[in-house]
């Protein structure tokens, strides 16, 4: 069975505790994606090559990973640069996902996808539009997200809502489309696949519990006075 047959109709978690939190260990890491995997996850999308290789030692499901960097000169944060590329491959990713977006950065996305393709590994492309999509489709990438809608300049200010009219465009291009980002109830994701996705990742809503917390506590704050 290849990796996107084994993710299809499934759900991909990302563990990725908050930066500097309390949880953001390679051992919390690990044990967060076991956990996951005990309630079904298809696979897992992990953040740094040390959490990555805490995952990888055990566990079998495919990983997407990524390396989230901050430059002042780029506003590109997902895996900007060819050494970041191959660094996750080299510790275990059967995906490597990168910011498709059409912004500068250190190296140019042509050139991260070109070094994943080489490696050997799969390539998704964390888009925010359908021209993102449109350059990843033509360029080979397995894999088209909608990762970075809401997220970019251009596509700010969408709600809080996931953006499933992109999952629809993207269902159109025959590729396996990855509905990501702003997916916190199991009732948005099935509706992400009723769009035509192929998998959704989930995140937030199931290894930060600070965000889950305080959605919560602003719900209660904001109750009708009795």
């Amino acid at each position: 069975m290849s990796l996107l047959d084994k993710l299809r109709n499934g759900l991909v978690v990302s563990c990725q505790p908050v930066d500097g939190g309390p949880m953001d260990t390679p051992e919390i890491v690990a044990a967060m994606a076991k956990a996951a995997l005990a309630g079904g996850a298809a696979g897992l999308r992990i953040e740094g090559v040390g959490n990555l290789q805490a995952v990888r030692s055990i566990v079998s499901v495919p990983i997407i990973g990524i390396v989230k960097r901050d430059a002042p000169e780029t506003p590109v944060r997902i895996t900007p640069r060819v050494a970041d590329a191959l660094e996750l491959v080299e510790a275990g990713a059967d995906i490597v996902a990168f910011d498709a977006t059409d912004r500068p950065r250190q190296d140019s996305r042509e050139n991260v996808l070109a070094a994943v393709l080489r490696s050997g590994a799969l390539a998704m492309a964390d888009c925010a539009t359908v021209e993102d999509a449109q350059f990843a489709h033509a360029a080979g990438v397995a894999i088209l997200g909608t990762t970075l809608s809401g997220y970019t300049k251009e596509t700010a200010g969408q709600g809080e809502a996931p953006d499933l009219e992109l999952v629809r465009d993207f269902s159109t291009f025959g590729s396996f489309v990855m509905a990501e980002g702003r997916y916190i109830t199991p009732a948005l994701a099935s509706a992400a696949m009723q769009a035509g996705a192929d998998c959704v990742t989930v995140g937030s809503a199931i290894t930060r519990p600070e965000h889950v917390t305080g959605w919560f506590c602003e719900a209660l704050k904001a109750r009708d006075p009795l």
